[in-house]
């Protein structure tokens, strides 16, 4: 069953690029996924910041924090790993959408899991592969004709995990990996019809990510913040680029984990978390 409630984000904090802004403005329907926290907040900050008039609304299971009622603020309850509850938020979103104007979607819910395959289990397994990659597949597909008729964009939050195979991350790093290719075939194919999309491919980044993976203990591993993320990830989407990699030495890892043969990127991956968590993890 779909909630909703109308949100607004509080005033901006610290002066926003005149360029992002304008480009917040040129939607008239704006829809994050995952907004409560992490990359998902940070992006409905800045949306926040543009001053846009359209209708923004964020789909997840909690209300993001600071958030205040106003009508074209809006907030979707919904548990996004069941297909009935994103036909709701797609019923709601037809409702609330402007007639005409440009559609924006950021597909940003996602979690991980770490250690040997089906761990932590195989129910959670499957609700990531929900959650990561036919969730953003069945809300973009039902919001598919929409775009094609109106234009606009889709955003989908991969990961620098999708260029290689990740041991004791498996199913998380397949599910990137298809978000990857999935968004820049998509971009190809909406590229005529004023449709684009952007994938955006994180390294480890400042959030609540590894916790909720399962990771006991820190990974030591150099992050970018979620405002730089969002920030490179905005330029990109500026630009209409079909992929971006954020942060330039995850872009040196993604070259040449993409270029590697997937055996030993595989191999190399297994050795480098047991590096970065001080011990053998078999």
């Amino acid at each position: 069953m779909v909630r909703w409630v109308c949100v607004v984000g509080p005033k901006a904090m610290h002066p926003f690029p005149k360029r992002s802004a304008s480009f917040f403005r040129e939607f008239e329907l704006i829809v994050v996924t995952g907004g409560s926290s992490g990359i998902g907040r940070t992006f409905l900050r800045r949306i926040e910041e543009s001053m846009t008039s359209a209708v923004v609304c964020n789909v997840s299971r909690t209300v993001p924090e600071g958030w205040v009622v106003s009508p074209n603020r809006v907030h979707l309850t919904a548990n996004l790993a069941e297909p009935a509850e994103i036909e709701g938020v797609v019923a709601a979103l037809q409702k609330l959408m402007p007639r005409t104007g440009r559609i924006l979607i950021i597909n940003n819910s996602g979690f991980g899991a770490y250690g040997e395959f089906p761990s932590p289990g195989l129910e959670h397994t499957l609700r990531m592969v929900d959650v990561n990659s036919r969730a953003p597949v069945h809300l973009t597909g039902l919001l598919w004709p929409a775009l094609l008729q109106r234009g606009g964009m889709v955003v989908n939050i991969a990961s620098l995990a999708a260029y290689q195979p990740v041991p004791l991350m498996a199913t998380y790093a397949a599910t990137k990996a298809f978000l990857l290719h999935w968004s820049i075939a998509l971009d190809c194919e909406g590229k005529p019809h004023g449709v684009r999309c952007v994938a955006v491919c994180p390294g480890p980044v400042s959030t609540n990510f590894f916790k909720g993976a399962g990771f006991s203990r820190p990974t030591n591993l150099p992050g970018q913040s979620a405002d730089d993320c969002v920030d490179q990830a905005i330029a990109a989407m500026l630009s209409a680029q079909p992929q971006i990699v954020t942060g330039w030495s995850n872009r040196i890892l993604s070259w040449f984990s993409a270029r590697l043969p997937k055996p030993w990127s595989a191999a190399l991956g297994l050795r480098a978390i047991e590096r970065k968590l001080g011990r053998s993890v078999r």
